[in-house]
């Protein structure tokens, strides 16, 4: 499964380290707000951010058909 993060602290890690075990590809990581989400390479997006990002987040996924 390709998977995209947002969120790099210390559960985006985590996360990253256990996806990479089980045979996954993380295919974005997005910590700041000047990083974009490859929604062409994503299955499934796994948002870890902050309160006030994980809504433009979450509706970017939406809107692009991806999971989250």
């Amino acid at each position: 499964m390709n998977i995209g993060l947002f969120g790099y602290g210390k559960m985006g890690r985590m996360i990253e380290q256990m996806a990479l075990k089980r045979g996954h590809k993380i295919t974005s990581i997005v910590d700041r707000p000047e990083e974009v989400m490859d929604f062409e390479a994503t299955d499934i997006a796994i948002d870890f951010s902050s309160p006030d990002a994980a809504f433009k987040n979450i509706s970017d996924c939406i809107n692009a058909g991806i999971p989250v």
